[in-house]
């Protein structure tokens, strides 16, 4: 390959990593696709994310008195609205921080760092999605963690 074909193969899209975190970031995509395969931050993206599914695994088969799932399910909602809140910061960069920082042998104005209507989709799709995992996360956590307090009260009181 030429040095020109391996340098276009390098250049790193907002757009696309903006679409990777949204979908695959619970798995370290967007970090892979930045950073290459030897980043630690994206192995371990899958680890509060796969807590987070056998919690939701545990809630399904045990119900709702599972105390452990009360724990690991919000990992999962917090995982995904941590890669939703990436996905937003990735396409709301300007064009020449983004070059600057990942694609540094392009010019500050090059089409990789552009803002494209997919690139707005994308941040308006993690908006809503960030935004709905987190508060049910919270409200899942607080909800069980108040009736676990109720129901603790009660017995105290009897």
């Amino acid at each position: 390959m030429s040095s020109a074909t391996t340098a276009l193969l390098r250049v790193k899209s907002k757009t696309v990593a903006a679409w990777l975190a949204l979908l695959g970031g619970p798995l370290g995509l967007h970090r892979f696709y930045l950073h290459g395969a030897g980043d630690l931050w994206g192995w371990l993206h899958p680890l509060p994310t796969a807590l987070g599914l056998w919690g939701l695994q545990r809630l399904q088969t045990l119900g709702l008195d599972d105390r452990l799932s009360w724990l690991l399910l919000p990992l999962l909602g917090l995982q995904l609205a941590q890669t939703c809140l990436v996905a937003i910061l990735c396409g709301l960069q300007t064009p020449e921080r983004w070059n600057a920082c990942h694609n540094p042998g392009l010019a500050a104005e090059d089409s990789a760092g552009s803002t494209r209507w997919s690139t707005i989709a994308a941040i308006v799709c993690a908006l809503l999605l960030g935004a709905t995992a987190l508060m049910s996360a919270l409200a899942f956590s607080f909800e069980r963690y108040y009736q676990d307090q109720v129901r603790a009260g009660l017995e105290l009181s009897q």
